[in-house]
């Protein structure tokens, strides 16, 4: 698997330096695209590609007009939101911890964001924008709780011991929402599907609410591209060129937790997204936070949607959740990178 991953990123750089960065860009949202169109042809039921293609061509069919555009349509859109904002989280947390193992999953954001709703949906709590903004102030103290216990206690450069800090915060807060949904019936029969992280039985409603604190997050990392790039020269570099180092990283959480947030209220925790992602962006953009981001914006959806049509099918009638589908993929690359003879540091 670790030569597998290493022949991989390899070939993807070394393919990357044939074409323009643009050209890649094209490519990748031409890609897209076409699993967006795939992601509506293909799912549960008996409504098949021919039927939706009829549909698309002006056959009355109404069930796979319900079908379609009342369910696999939002399902997609919120597929290529969620992907965005955790493909952009995940290179946002590598850039200011500079460690290239950094994501929402592995260091407890995702977790702090699932058990804050856990926590106010046992209290009683059921509007879907107390949700999100709970899931968001989650999302942040898990962050801040993580970088700053692993600055603390000296290891924020270590790329593995802060993995296993994150590790061990996510299960604490995993045990506690176990013991809460155990405490409350109503609570778990409500999150027990929602926990593991899927797309299915999404609305449009849920993806409105959050586009304002996706809004504001994304303003944010635009301002901020070029002050984090500037950080990536060092700390002292960045405030030579008249940047301030810890406002830059306390900015960078905040667009964090407001995008891992909406996209666990929305889709639950979906692990390893953050980490395969900015992975892939570098080997086509290189170290440049900047074209990273960018590229981080195809790729994060591409990523989601494939491993959500493949969550559709791969045990057909029924679905595979697509938390446990990013798991089982992420897991190996994640192993991979961390048996690597030189792990890089960003």
């Amino acid at each position: 698997m670790k030569d597998a991953v290493t022949s991989l990123s390899s070939a993807v750089s070394s393919a990357s330096r044939r074409y323009a960065p643009r050209t890649w860009m094209l490519i990748l949202l031409t890609a897209l695209v076409a699993v967006s169109v795939v992601s509506l042809l293909i799912g549960a039921g008996e409504v098949g590609p021919r039927r939706v293609l009829g549909l698309l061509h002006g056959v009355s069919d109404s069930e796979a007009q319900f079908i379609v555009w009342e369910l696999r349509a939002p399902r997609t859109l919120i597929g290529i939101v969620v992907g965005i904002a955790l493909g952009v989280a995940g290179a946002l947390l590598q850039a200011i911890s500079r460690n290239p193992l950094a994501e929402p999953g592995l260091l407890g954001v995702s977790a702090g964001a699932a058990f804050a709703v856990a926590l106010a949906l046992v209290l009683g709590a059921s509007a879907a924008t107390l949700r999100i903004s709970v899931a968001q102030l989650g999302a942040l103290i898990g962050c801040v709780c993580v970088l700053s216990v692993a600055r603390f206690r000296g290891v924020g450069n270590d790329p593995v011991r802060l993995v296993l800090a994150g590790a061990a915060f996510s299960g604490l807060l995993g045990s506690l929402t176990s013991l809460m949904l155990l405490y409350d019936q109503r609570a778990a029969d409500e999150i027990r599907f929602w926990v593991v992280g899927s797309l299915a039985g999404r609305r449009l409603d849920d993806l409105v609410a959050v586009l304002p604190s996706l809004l504001v997050a994304a303003i944010a990392v635009v301002i901020m591209a070029r002050p984090l790039a500037a950080l990536a020269l060092g700390e002292r570099a960045a405030s030579g060129l008249g940047h301030h180092p810890t406002l830059i990283r306390w900015v960078a959480v905040g667009c964090v937790a407001l995008l891992v947030g909406a996209a666990t209220a929305i889709a639950g925790p979906i692990a390893f997204v953050g980490l395969v992602v900015p992975f892939v962006a570098r080997a086509f953009a290189g170290p440049d936070i900047r074209r990273t981001l960018w590229f981080c914006l195809p790729i994060g959806p591409l990523i989601v949607l494939s491993a959500d049509i493949i969550s559709r099918v791969v045990v057909a009638p029924s679905e595979l959740p697509l938390g446990v589908l990013t798991a089982l993929c992420g897991a190996p690359v994640l192993i991979a990178v961390v048996r690597a003879k030189r792990l890089p540091m960003l």
